[in-house]
């Protein structure tokens, strides 16, 4: 089978989103070029030898996202961008609503690229960061049939508990999901005049969105 551009786009996009093998543990002094390394190649090797993941199998998905990769994702600064200035109005369950929302739509929108999954390679490129960074870009290259396909990521070093390196951003070919979406649940938000409304609608709409994804299993 012939792999489209954009079946390797959305494979790519799929690898950054988050899948990984059981037992990857984020070791604190792991250099974040290395974090991205180790997670590309887990991400497919997972996907390739895991029969339930390749087919597209969502609960299973998010079950490994829930319990392996969202420890090496700040998922919360991720939504909080996303969202953009209507963040801070939210409220505490409106956010965590929209993070469930909005980690679901992620998910069900790459699942279907799993079954394309072939001999896709990550190279990561040579890190340019100082010691001392603390937020860094790393970049990649998912290479396998035809053009090789750019994936960035934005990694923050967390301190205290759980420290290391966390993702809060990908490019994908020059584009950045965090904008992308956010020019999209802006628009949502803004029919609303009043702010909190205004996320409530959004809710809806990611909701509504999730569901119909889910229907077309």
């Amino acid at each position: 089978m012939t792999i489209t551009r954009r079946q390797l786009i959305e494979t790519a996009a799929l690898v950054a989103a988050g899948l990984a093998l059981p037992g990857l543990a984020l070791a604190a002094d792991e250099a974040p070029d290395a974090l991205v390394r180790r997670l590309s190649s887990e991400v497919l090797n997972t996907v390739r030898n895991d029969k339930s993941i390749k087919a597209g199998d969502v609960d299973r998905i998010i079950a490994l996202v829930d319990q392996l990769i969202l420890p090496h994702v700040n998922f919360r600064r991720m939504t909080a961008a996303a969202v953009g200035p209507g963040w801070r109005s939210a409220t505490p369950e409106q956010q965590k609503r929209l993070q469930d929302e909005f980690k679901q739509l992620l998910v069900r929108t790459y699942a279907g690229a799993l079954d394309q999954v072939a001999d896709q390679t990550v190279v990561v490129r040579p890190l340019r960061a100082a010691p001392e960074d603390k937020d860094v870009l790393v970049r990649t290259e998912v290479r396998g049939r035809g053009e090789p396909v750019q994936l960035d990521y934005r990694l923050e070093k967390t301190p205290g508990d759980g420290a290391g390196w966390k993702i809060y951003n990908l490019n994908v070919l020059g584009v950045w999901l965090v904008d992308t979406y956010r020019t999209q649940f802006a628009q949502e938000i803004n029919k609303e005049a009043d702010a909190r409304k205004g996320i409530d609608r959004l809710i809806e709409t990611l909701s509504a969105r999730n569901k119909s994804n889910a229907g077309g299993k």
